[in-house]
């Protein structure tokens, strides 16, 4: 989330940014929390939220590109599971 990626010395800039890393991160967790995986046990890291959001535009790439049914994909059971791939188990 950008945490120690400021290098200024001003205590006023650091509060600023040391703020709006940790917010990044809450909403981050908050959208976790509210997303797919709700009915799943869900272990939350920066890699599984990041993991999540790219699984989740690749498949809308593909359901785009394809010209496939999306309420079809959408509705399919497996759809929570084919979104977590790649993320953190629990």
């Amino acid at each position: 989330m950008g945490l120690s990626d400021c290098q200024s010395p001003h205590p006023q800039r650091l509060d600023c940014h040391f703020n709006a890393s940790l917010t990044s991160l809450n909403l981050a967790k908050n959208r976790a929390d509210n997303c797919y995986l709700s009915s799943q046990q869900f272990v939350f890291s920066i890699g599984s939220y990041k993991r999540l959001q790219l699984n989740q535009h690749l498949l809308s790439t593909f359901i785009n590109k394809l010209d496939l049914d999306p309420n079809l994909i959408l509705n399919q059971p497996n759809f929570p599971e084919l979104l977590s791939y790649g993320t953190l188990a629990a």
